[in-house]
């Protein structure tokens, strides 16, 4: 008879032939960068995260620093917004100082930044309006703008979440044509329009003002669109594919493995993080097991690089 329990019997043996691995070099922990001084503000629907000024980041990027996490990815709370998010490209905005500062205090960590434009526009949508809607190629102009800006600052990697049709070719070609050739580009290729990023809007002051972003984020009923949209990135020069959010988009995920031979990243977002945060919190789960359990699932599924506000806490555990 055949008897798949004789490879269960005790941890050393189920340890050895465990077909899948978290390790402290898959994640990138994002980080919330607030204009101001002497800010460490923890975010209400997210225990445990924070946002920071500049001169506070430090304290956090030593812990970070000191787990083993290879990578951060920035994303910034501007004191100025306007209607097209200009602050987001000028050599002062707040990633841009944030960038210079941690390329100087901390060389080794592998900096990322988000590129979108719904934290820096007085309206929250991820672009310019025209009409209440969302002008995809002016949008594009001002992405340029904000990636190279970006990328003199200092930047390692960057990371277009505003799903405008033809961002990464454009990037590619602003970037290319730049000089920063050597520069990634990790695309939001499949960024479904998802309830489980209202903690982020808190965190990231990004709600929009009006009506939503459905006419430019997928439906999430959607599978042969994501195949598609990632294709289309793929063929315009992205180094890495995104998937995001991750956990109810694990078919997509394993898809986008088994279709491409480029890393693919899974985005563990925010509201997945808090519902494990408040359920833990109500004494329901065991919330460290339940943590490792989902982003075991993530990489089982075929995620390379997950992005996750648990990459701190996973790493004492894996220590």
């Amino acid at each position: 008879m055949l008897r798949p329990r004789r490879l269960r019997s005790n941890a050393n043996i189920r340890r050895m032939v465990r077909e899948n691995h978290l390790s402290v070099d898959d994640f990138i922990y994002p980080i919330f960068v607030e204009e101001g001084e002497n800010i460490k503000t923890e975010i209400p629907s997210m225990p445990g995260i924070f946002r920071y000024s500049i001169d506070r980041l430090g304290e956090e990027l030593k812990e970070v620093q000191s787990l083993g996490i290879p990578s951060i990815m920035l994303f910034g709370i501007p004191l100025h917004k306007d209607a097209e998010g200009s602050s987001s490209w000028s050599k002062e905005g707040i990633i841009q100082q944030a960038s210079r500062y941690i390329k100087k205090e901390f060389p080794s960590l592998y900096l990322v930044a988000d590129v979108c434009f719904c934290e820096y526009t007085d309206h929250g949508h991820c672009g310019v309006l025209v009409n209440n809607e969302v002008d995809n190629d002016l949008t594009l102009t001002n992405l340029e703008k904000q990636t190279v800006s970006l990328v003199e600052a200092g930047v390692d990697m960057i990371a277009p979440s505003g799903m405008m049709d033809g961002t990464i070719a454009t990037l590619r070609d602003a970037l290319d044509l730049g000089g920063y050739s050597q520069i990634p580009l990790m695309a939001y290729s499949v960024k479904y329009s998802s309830a489980f990023y209202g903690p982020f809007r808190d965190a990231a002051d990004s709600t929009p003002s009006f009506g939503d972003r459905k006419t430019y984020q997928m439906d999430p009923a959607n599978r042969i669109e994501a195949l598609k949209e990632a294709a289309l990135d793929a063929e315009e020069g992205a180094d890495i594919l995104m998937v995001k959010p991750a956990l109810a988009y694990l078919d997509i995920i394993r898809d986008l493995k088994e279709l491409h031979d480029l890393p693919i990243a899974a985005y563990n977002v925010s509201g997945e993080y808090a519902m494990v945060k408040a359920a833990a919190e109500k004494g329901w789960i065991d919330g460290e097991k339940v943590m490792m359990e989902k982003l075991l699932s993530m990489k089982r599924a075929g995620a390379d690089i997950i992005l996750s506000y648990f990459a701190k806490e996973v790493a004492r555990v894996l220590s």
